[in-house]
């Protein structure tokens, strides 16, 4: 089943806000649920603050190295 760019855009602007707020529901049901995410508020913090950065890092850092492949190879 092969996607048009404006059914892609379109799963992108609805996607990305509802990944935004399974997100934060994620992180309340951990701080509700967790005695160890309560007593210590600012690791918790952290770490969900910097995973969902180093994901979308790391997934645009391979991009940009797979487009410059392709451009280097004349792609």
């Amino acid at each position: 089943m092969a996607m048009d760019k404006d059914t892609k855009f379109a799963l992108l602007v609805m996607g990305i806000p509802l990944l935004g707020v399974l997100y934060c529901a994620f992180i309340l049901a951990v701080m509700l649920s967790s005695e160890t995410a309560r007593q210590h508020p600012i690791i918790t913090g952290t770490i969900f603050v910097l995973a969902p950065s180093l994901i979308s890092g790391t997934i645009w850092l391979r991009a940009s190295f797979k487009a410059r492949k392709e451009e280097n190879l004349g792609l």
